[in-house]
């Protein structure tokens, strides 16, 4: 991975704040466990039953901590994460990664919100071109999501993800710089 040994910086949204991970969001994400519908939408099988432990939270807060381009959404707490891997410089492009994990706040606009926020830092600061995802066919929310911040379907990956016993394709999607500025009010020229 092509990525600067700098941290990144603290993102600002409407009602929730883009973070590096700290030491108390273990409890957080503990707390969070593991909501069947979101594991199962992260390509999970609802025969997992083994519950979220201590154990879990602590070495997803090392993982999360050693990744270079990792951030955790607060809103007035941890709610989820999300990433951009794969940052390649030279080509400028990376892919990304959202997870809310607090069920509550799914279908509400914040996965959208933070994604649009995302692009800006990777569009603007970051000076990358594409942004690339990968997202399960029947995670339609997400997918429409997606959508509203720029990302276009590329290609499908048939019977990618063994769910449950059952075969589910993968929807590959991509944004590029200027997609996603003529959505926004962003500039170009990087």
């Amino acid at each position: 991975m092509n990525v600067s040994s700098t941290p990144p910086p603290e993102l600002k949204g409407q009602g929730f704040l883009l973070r590096r991970p700290r030491d108390s969001d273990v409890d957080a994400r503990l707390a969070l466990g593991r909501d069947p519908e979101i594991y199962r939408m992260f390509g999970g099988d609802a025969s997992f039953t083994r519950p979220y432990g201590q154990a879990d939270a602590e070495a997803w807060l090392r993982h999360t901590i050693e990744h270079p381009a990792a951030w955790v959404i607060d809103r007035g707490g941890f709610i989820g994460e999300f990433r951009l891997d794969n940052i390649n410089r030279h080509d400028r492009r990376a892919s990304f990664t959202i997870g809310i994990l607090d069920p509550n706040l799914l279908g509400k606009g914040l996965g959208t919100a933070v994604t649009k926020l995302v692009l800006s830092h990777a569009f603007g600061e970051l000076a990358l071109h594409r942004i690339s995802l990968r997202v399960l066919a029947f995670n339609e929310r997400a997918i429409a999501s997606y959508r509203k911040c720029g990302f276009s379907v590329e290609g499908r990956e048939r019977e990618a993800a063994l769910i449950d016993g059952e075969w589910h394709d993968d929807i590959m999607m991509g944004v590029l710089t200027h997609e996603f500025s003529s959505l926004t009010d962003m500039p170009q020229g990087k």
